[in-house]
């Protein structure tokens, strides 16, 4: 407040207005850098059979690559969003750019593997940093449509994770492995945009101590062990999405190619029509969320999939075309409503769930992929759409999850 305002004097409603307005500018600016950084981490993996063949690495030392990564990218995320949460610090959005920036520089000139592992890492921190609070970022420019919010702000990155394998095809591949330090010029755009978001975060949070102190989220009057239990089921659902959608990712051309016989090309063009409905579900899930609940969403987007899911290993080439973009539709939808959930269940630390979800979708997708490789290698593709096909039945237990719209409505109530 500022200091001709007391306790009791009611806020002014333009200047709540004002502070609760949906600043688009910095919500397409937070969704461009998760675009870049997302796009420089998925360039990453889509080089590894350059450096294979550069340093003679075997499938162990690949492995090595990939878990220093997921390491620094995932398990990071939770420490650096609780810090952040108890100590403000706005500029470390273009400080952890500045992570991968020098992580790509140092890759494109690694003299030996030790080093290709030093890369990656500095690379995976730059993340860690990034995502929590860049989410934090998305909130703060919500003007209270968080679903909407966190959905602009994830669709940057699945367009990013979708550019790094181009990029990899057509740049570093033809021209080797100095290219990789050109993308450095990708992270230098985001530091500076990152610096305009970094001074507009801050000139935020000082604006909302002064003018809408008494409109600050409040806890919800949940016993500890409602919460506790709510968050274990949001990590069982995270776990049942990203696994299941992983499959897809990684698998869907080879299991297209195995089963239906069609060339490289074709099940290249199955494999971008899904993505494209992933994209289409995130943008989607969040404003849907924010109009109907979240736990509606969560409802619809994991269990509702579930038929789907289980006629796909059944589908003939045309249906099974039909059928992922449903399950890619649907089930995407579900991350914004599942972390913006969890950030209403805590809402004064919103750094540390952003990085708690984040990390649980990356190791996810990290764990899943193995998993399902191994399983693909042993039993065929097809057995892993067979098996995959029944995770979303862990959509069931959305039923131990508290109804928190009503709770937060009054809260809200209360505060007007």
């Amino acid at each position: 407040m500022s200091a001709g305002t007391t306790a009791s004097t009611p806020v002014a409603p333009a200047q709540v207005r004002a502070a609760a307005g949906t600043a688009f500018g910095i919500l397409a600016a937070i969704s461009f850098c998760h675009l870049l950084n997302d796009m420089l981490q998925s360039l990453i993996p889509a080089v590894y059979p350059l450096l294979k063949s550069s340093y003679h690495l075997d499938f162990s030392q690949i492995g090595l690559i990939t878990l220093t990564m997921q390491l620094t990218a995932s398990l990071l995320q939770p420490l650096v969003g609780l810090y952040n949460d108890y100590r403000v610090t706005p500029y470390s959005l273009p400080v952890g750019m500045g992570f991968t920036l020098i992580g790509l520089i140092t890759l494109s000139r690694a003299p030996r593997f030790g080093m290709v592992l030093l890369s990656v890492a500095l690379i995976g921190v730059g993340s860690s940093v990034f995502h929590p609070e860049s989410s934090r970022v998305a909130r703060m420019a919500s003007g209270g449509q968080h679903g909407l919010a966190q959905s602009l702000f994830q669709v940057g990155g699945n367009a990013g994770s979708s550019l790094g394998p181009l990029l990899a095809a057509f740049v570093v591949l033809p021209f080797g492995q100095h290219s990789i330090g050109w993308f450095a010029s990708a992270a230098f755009v985001a530091i500076l945009v990152l610096a305009g978001v970094a001074q507009w975060h801050q000139n935020r949070r000082s604006g909302e101590k002064r003018v809408t102190a008494r409109h600050a989220e409040r806890p919800l009057n949940l016993p500890r062990k409602r919460v506790a239990l709510a968050l274990g089921v949001l990590v069982m659902l995270i776990f049942s999405k990203f696994f299941y959608m992983v499959s897809l990712n990684s698998f869907y051309i080879f299991y297209l190619m195995s089963k239906f016989h069609v060339p490289v090309r074709t099940a290249q063009l199955y494999l971008f029509i899904f993505l494209g409905s992933v994209a289409a579900g995130t943008i989607i899930g969040g404003p849907v969320g924010d109009r109907i609940g979240r736990k509606y969403v969560i409802w619809w987007s994991i269990l509702g999939v579930l038929p789907f899911t289980l006629m796909l290993p059944h589908a003939n080439l045309f249906w099974t075309g039909v059928l992922t973009v449903v399950i890619g539709l649907v089930l995407s939808s579900a991350f914004s409503a599942i972390l913006v959930y969890a950030q209403e269940l805590l809402p004064g630390k919103i750094g540390m769930v952003s990085g708690l979800f984040f990390g649980l979708a990356f190791g996810t997708a990290g764990i899943g992929a193995a998993f399902l490789g191994k399983l693909a290698d042993s039993g065929g593709i097809g057995l892993v759409y067979q098996i995959c096909a029944f995770l979303p039945a862990i959509g069931l237990l959305t039923a131990f999850l508290p109804n928190i719209e009503p709770a937060r409505a009054l809260h809200r109530r209360a505060a007007d």
